[in-house]
């Protein structure tokens, strides 16, 4: 059918080219129309639209732009050891980043043998509502951030890095390190990942504005702002565990080791194998096939 769908074709743009108002014209057109309906009414497609999105299409923007990824995780450390430096030599420094308030309640919460009490504060349906909410509209200014030339996501990256490293700090300074890496990264995976992720969008589109290549600066930006966007899509659903984790999870301080370990093991594996694993392979099969 395929082979005679492309020779009635042909036949078809000769006939309306020399015979543009005749009957067999007409004929060969409804022709064309029937057989074309029937290669594709019934074409199996492998996928949805969204399942192909999750499977194909992110993956090979995150393979695409892995050196902004890169970069993103490098700026971050950075300035998280920076920070973990500066709290060491100054008593003051993590006053000055995290506030005065709240390491005063964390102080009374450590007094009352409940470090992590900051969690347990609200039922975990409003703090699940309030982070997603919060995390999701704070990745979104970092990628918007990209607009002024990368300048405005790598303050964010300075800012998050600065307050995660000033926080752990703080907590192995009071011999209560391993303990809040047991329970704050319970969640604490899943959302700095993203916020990394959430960097790198920023800066694939500072760097369609400030190096378009051979494209026009416009059409740089377009795709750009369309591939950064994409990497903002697929963290939404990153930012929703990672919320549902500190509001109803992390509440629980006391639980069993291993079972802190099996969640944050789960979330860092996950993390290394969409985000970086995941990508070479699909990239891979799609060069061989």
């Amino acid at each position: 059918m395929a082979g005679q769908f492309t020779e009635l074709v042909n036949d078809l743009g000769y006939a309306k080219t020399f015979y543009p108002h005749s009957r067999v014209t007409q004929y060969l057109n409804g022709l064309a129309s029937r057989i074309y309906l029937g290669i594709y009414r019934n074409k199996k497609e492998e996928s949805s639209r969204i399942l192909r999105f999750w499977k194909t299409e992110l993956p090979m923007v995150i393979y695409r732009y892995r050196r902004e990824i890169l970069w993103a995780f490098l700026i971050f450390v950075l300035f998280a050891l920076l920070a973990t430096f500066s709290a060491a030599h100054d008593e003051t420094f993590v006053r000055g980043v995290l506030g005065d308030d709240y390491v005063d309640m964390t102080e009374d919460n450590i007094a009352r043998n409940d470090p992590f009490g900051v969690y347990k504060q609200d039922n975990g349906l409003n703090m699940f509502t309030y982070i997603v909410l919060h995390n999701v509209k704070a990745a979104f200014i970092m990628f918007i951030g990209g607009f002024l030339l990368g300048v405005g996501t790598v303050w964010f990256l300075f800012e998050n890095g600065m307050m995660v490293g000033a926080f752990q700090y703080y907590f192995f300074a009071r011999g209560l390190g391993w303990k809040s890496v047991l329970v704050i990264w319970i969640h604490g995976t899943l959302e700095i990942s993203a916020f990394i992720i959430a960097g790198a969008a920023g800066l694939v589109l500072s760097n369609s504005i400030l190096f378009p290549g051979t494209h026009k600066r416009l059409h740089s930006v377009r795709q750009g702002a369309k591939d950064g966007l994409k990497m903002m899509i697929g963290l939404v659903p990153i930012f929703t565990v990672a919320a549902t984790l500190e509001g109803f999870v992390t509440r629980y301080s006391a639980m069993p080791v291993w079972v802190s370990l099996l969640i944050l093991l789960c979330s860092l594996t996950f993390i290394i194998w969409y985000f970086v694993i995941y990508p070479v392979r699909v990239h891979k099969k799609l060069n061989t096939v």
